[in-house]
C-alpha cells in the first residue's frame, strides 16, 4: 500500500527523465506515470484518506475496515450491498463474510485480493463490476454499495476505477480522476498497470466513450 510515497517512488530519487523528443507517446496510450500524476501533488507525495468513506460516484461508497465492520453505520447510509476487495484473516486483510451480515439486509461479495504490484486484481474486474451493477439495481434502482479493503486507498478504488470503465465507458484518466476527486487514493503502481491494460483492451474494442465519438464521426 502507498502510504505518504509510494514505495517505488521513495527508491527514486532524481525523477525519471523524460523520453526523448523524438519519441512522443501517442496521444491514446495510458500510462502508470499520467495515472500518478493525477493521484500525487506533482512531487510524488500522496494523501492518506481523511476520511473513513467517502461517495464516489452515485450511490458508490469508497471506504475502510472500519466502517465495513460497522453494520449500524451500514444501515443507517442505506447501504444494500458490501463488497469486500481485501477478504481474508491476515492484518491487511478484513475478515468478513456473508454470515457477518447475516441478518441486516446486507448483500456481501469478498474477493481475496493482496495489495501488491504482483497480484493480477484485474483477473477480478468483470466479477467486481457485475456485483456492483447488481447492488444498483436492487430496490429499483435505489440500491447502495460498500466498496472497500482495508484503507480504502488501494485495493477498493481500483475496483471502482474498473467499475467505471467497464460500465461507464470511461478512459482510466477520467475514472481515475472521478475517484480521486471525492477521495484520497492511491493504487499501487501494479494495479496502475493493470488499468492501463484494461484501457488498452477497451479502447480496442471501441467500449471508450472517446473512441466510440470516433466512431460516430467517421
Amino acid at each position: 500500500m502507498k502510504k505518504h510515497l509510494s514505495p517505488t517512488k521513495q527508491q527514486q530519487q532524481p525523477p525519471p527523465p523524460p523520453p526523448p523528443p523524438h519519441v512522443p507517446a501517442p496521444a491514446c496510450e495510458m500510462t502508470v506515470q499520467r495515472l500518478n500524476e493525477l493521484l500525487s501533488d506533482g512531487s510524488g507525495f500522496y494523501s492518506l484518506p481523511t476520511q473513513h468513506f467517502n461517495e464516489v460516484f452515485p450511490r458508490i461508497y469508497v471506504g475502510n475496515a472500519f466502517v465495513a465492520q460497522n453494520t449500524m453505520r451500514l444501515q443507517k447510509l442505506g447501504v444494500t450491498h458490501v463488497l469486500n476487495v481485501a477478504e481474508g484473516t491476515s492484518f491487511m486483510h478484513v475478515n468478513t463474510s456473508a454470515e457477518f451480515y447475516a441478518g441486516t439486509g446486507i448483500a456481501y461479495h469478498g474477493i481475496q485480493a493482496n495489495d501488491t504490484e504482483q497480484f493480477n486484481l484485474s483477473a477480478f474486474f468483470e466479477e467486481g463490476a457485475d456485483f456492483i451493477d447488481k447492488a444498483l439495481a436492487h430496490n429499483n434502482g435505489k440500491g447502495k454499495v460498500y466498496v472497500h479493503c482495508r484503507e480504502g486507498y488501494s485495493r477498493s478504488p481500483t475496483m471502482v476505477v474498473a467499475y467505471l470503465m467497464l460500465r461507464h465507458r470511461m478512459d482510466a484518466r477520467l475514472a481515475v480522476a472521478t475517484v480521486r476527486h471525492k477521495r484520497e487514493i492511491g493504487p499501487n503502481d501494479g494495479f496502475l498497470r493493470q488499468l492501463c491494460q484494461l484501457n488498452e483492451r477497451l479502447a480496442k474494442e471501441g467500449r471508450l466513450n472517446g473512441e466510440v465519438g470516433k466512431l460516430k464521426g467517421k
